[in-house]
């Protein structure tokens, strides 16, 4: 182990879309005998390669990679799953006396790794299942009605237009008779990360910057197969309201294979969308992570 590495229990690695974040992870565990652990939400699917902008074959020969790619477009991942999943990752690489580098995009994930999460009661199948017969011929608007109705606190934390979000907090809400915010609110296990003792590091661009680099990004997805991976996904017909099937550029590829849209109209809708969602990432960063070291990039 590197000195530099042993003075740090980690490197966690944040920044909106296209900020460069993989491309820094890699120099640092190349350079500091580390691994590269994926904190980004879509990037664990293994049917979202060119979508999702997952490291490359080529990247993942230079540096260990885990988490990438490891989970089932069919599979509901959460992010109690994920801090399930990186407990042992990180204690395979302290074994090994290599650095842990943690990248992505998804603060919730950072949250849970540095601060611990409350543990949830399981949601039996059979209550699972009969919340969603409930709510599969809801629009997202009545579907927030209702958790409104049965859960107002929840409902307030909610955007009427996350499904996902409203499925969980009802399904919550149906098994133990409590708001899901109850129980984010009492203490969960201890943190995987310590904050203390980690390196945080948030990658500072510009917005025109972040702007540009999405419009070549979303450009590249079409040349790199990104339709094709589309139109996999759709394939297996699965419900739209699964995290994997609301990745930004299935629906508007799909609607472009669908005859709904012309290309460039495909293309004009996931960058506006990708440019929407480096905002919501750039607010949670100011206001979750003031206290990180901001690089340029």
């Amino acid at each position: 182990m590197t000195a530099l590495a042993a003075q740090k229990s980690a490197v966690l690695i944040a920044g909106p879309t296209a900020s460069g974040k993989s491309q820094r992870a890699l120099e640092i565990a190349a350079t500091r005998d580390g691994v590269v652990v994926n904190a980004d939400s879509m990037q664990v699917y293994r049917e979202l390669t060119v979508l999702s902008a997952r490291p490359s074959p080529t990247d993942e020969a230079i540096a260990p990679h885990r988490l990438y790619g490891h989970v089932g477009a069919a599979t509901r991942y959460s992010v109690g799953a994920w801090l399930a999943d990186v407990a042992p990752v990180v204690s395979e690489a302290r074994r090994q006396g290599r650095l842990v580098v943690f990248v992505g995009g998804t603060g919730l994930y950072f949250k849970a790794l540095t601060e611990g999460l409350a543990t949830v009661p399981p949601i039996p199948a059979a209550i699972g299942e009969r919340v969603a017969a409930e709510v599969a011929g809801l629009d997202s608007e009545a579907m927030h009605a209702r958790l409104a109705a049965l859960d107002p606190e929840d409902a307030a934390e909610v955007r009427p237009s996350d499904r996902s979000r409203i499925l969980r907090a009802l399904e919550v809400f149906a098994t133990t008779g409590r708001p899901l915010a109850s129980w984010k609110r009492m203490a969960g296990g201890p943190p995987v990360v310590d904050p203390d003792t980690a390196e945080r590091l948030v990658l500072a661009v510009e917005m025109p910057e972040i702007h540009r680099r999405i419009a070549m990004r979303a450009d590249a997805m079409v040349r790199g197969g990104g339709i094709e991976e589309a139109r996999a996904l759709v394939g297996l017909g699965l419900d739209p309201a699964m995290p994997a099937m609301k990745a930004i550029g299935v629906r508007e590829f799909a609607a472009h294979l669908a005859g709904d849209m012309s290309l460039e109209e495909a293309l004009t809708a996931i960058k506006t969308e990708t440019r929407r969602y480096a905002k919501r990432q750039m607010t949670w960063i100011r206001t979750q992570m003031a206290d990180w070291t901001r690089l340029a990039s």
